[in-house]
């Protein structure tokens, strides 16, 4: 049956404290993305027991409302009930400045800004990867125009990305998005680029007396995230400064000039240096650890995408795979533990007697399985009857541990799954392809053994009548 999208996004912005508690609104794969002003006002009981709602994950004044795979229409009701600028909350008082608090602006900031590009740098994965498959099968072969244009289409999404970053960024900081992107061209301007190439082979390039840091920006995200936040401070201040007759000119001139030199002499590279210590940081452990540590990610990555910290290896992945054409200790864990997930909700579709929850996990089982996509599994399913989950977390160690051992690696950034496996085949490891299937195959089949083994408390048919009742009853009075 489908579902009355329209009265579910009408409960979900109630229980929120309605339009007036809600500043910003986006979404990602499966999950709409609140920012609140006020936090005490949602209704998190009622919320998580609406009928279509399959969590909700709080921090501070975040809200993320677990919808699924049809989140997207979701939203569009949601934004329908908006108006058409939200205006930022009113800060109540100077807030105390704590570790807690710049830890988690900082992860805000990140996921923020990150989540709306993921469809672009899957779409663009997809077809990098549909390009390689096609040269490695002879259907086209290197330096054939057609080739050349799917490897453009597909590199477009990563070639560009300081741009889309600065744009997501513009909104996320409420700042001006025209400026943000034309200061974000900057970095990725052709003449800038060969400038940058002169300045990497030792050629002295300097800046109004300033020596230039020579940097390639094109696949980065931290540099144009950092920019866009400084912007929106720069905005301001410019705003202030100049007399009202000239705002049209020299308020848009000044910040162009002030922004774009910050960002090429000092927070380009500094952006650069975080991005490139965070990246040695993770494989660092890796380089220790091996193998082990892509088991302990495959055991973990359930647990982050709960939290929503799993967006923070978006920038590190995308930096990885285009300094070195592959990714592997990440996404290879998330192999196990997206068919994990996949698998435990086939045994809980194998064994329990309620239909609801036969069909809720069938269709969770096919998300993960098949796309890679599990959090209607992590939510509609493992969290739910708890077991499960710990069969997962067992599977997804194991899987984890198989992927690293066979050296595994991806080749572009979509959710490991069925039909994104592709991404790890490596055209000179022909084996590559049986492991990857190998690993797929273990991670649905120990998992639904584990379930099996481990046993659930099924939901009885009475409770889950009485439950659909109950959130029927909670969405027709937020109605």
């Amino acid at each position: 049956m489908s579902k009355n999208y329209a009265a579910l996004a009408k409960s979900i912005v109630d229980l929120l404290g309605g339009v007036g508690n809600i500043t910003a609104v986006t979404h990602c794969m499966t999950r709409l993305r609140f920012v609140l002003k006020d936090d005490s006002r949602v209704d998190s009981p009622a919320l998580k027991n609406l009928s279509g709602v399959l969590g909700v994950v709080r921090s501070d004044n975040q809200c993320q409302v677990i919808i699924g795979n049809t989140v997207s229409q979701a939203y569009r009701e949601v934004v329908s009930l908006l108006p058409g600028e939200l205006q930022p909350a009113v800060p109540q008082g100077k807030q105390k400045i704590t570790l807690r608090r710049i830890g988690a602006g900082i992860l805000d900031a990140l996921i923020g800004t990150m989540s709306p590009l993921i469809p672009a740098i899957i779409g663009g994965s997809m077809v990098k990867l549909l390009a390689m498959i096609l040269e490695m099968s002879g259907v086209l072969t290197k330096g054939e125009p057609t080739l050349t244009i799917l490897t453009v289409i597909g590199d477009g999404a990563f070639f560009f990305l300081p741009l889309m970053v600065a744009a997501s960024a513009a909104v996320k900081f409420k700042t001006n998005m025209s400026l943000a992107i034309a200061i974000a061209g900057v970095l990725v301007h052709p003449s800038f680029i060969e400038l940058m190439a002169k300045a990497a082979q030792g050629e002295h390039v300097e800046f109004a007396f300033v020596p230039v840091t020579a940097v390639k920006y094109t696949y980065t995200v931290i540099p144009a995230l950092v920019m866009t936040w400084c912007l929106s401070y720069i905005e301001r201040w410019v705003d202030r400064i100049t007399p009202a007759v000239t705002k049209n000119f020299l308020k848009p001139m000044l910040i162009v000039l002030i922004a774009a030199p910050l960002a090429i002499l000092l927070i380009g590279p500094i952006g650069i240096w975080i991005g490139s210590g965070i990246s040695a940081l993770v494989y660092t452990i890796h380089g220790y650890l091996g193998w082990l540590s892509v088991a302990i990610m495959g055991a973990l990555w359930p647990l982050l995408v709960m939290t929503g910290m799993h967006r923070v290896f978006t920038p590190t992945i995308i930096q990885t795979i285009a300094e070195t054409g592959k990714e592997g200790m990440v996404m290879p864990s998330e192999i196990g533990a997206n068919l994990s997930l996949g698998g435990s909700s086939l045994a809980v579709a194998w064994k329990t007697k309620n239909p609801e929850l036969r069909q809720t996990a069938l269709a969770a089982a096919a998300s993960a399985i098949l796309a890679g996509i599990s959090e209607p599994a992590l939510y509609g399913v493992a969290v739910r009857l708890k077991r499960p989950l710990i069969a997962s977390l067992i599977s997804g160690f194991i899987c984890g541990a198989v992927a690293g051992i066979a050296g595994l690696a991806s080749h572009s950034m979509a959710a490991p799954g069925l039909f994104t496996s592709v991404q790890f085949f490596d055209p000179s490891n022909p084996m590559t392809i049986v492991w990857v299937f190998g690993v797929m195959a273990l991670a649905v089949v120990l998992s639904f053994i584990l379930t099996l083994i481990l046993g659930f408390e099924d939901i009885p048919v009475e409770e889950a009548a009485a439950d659909a009742r109950m959130r029927q009853s909670a969405s027709t009075a937020a109605v």
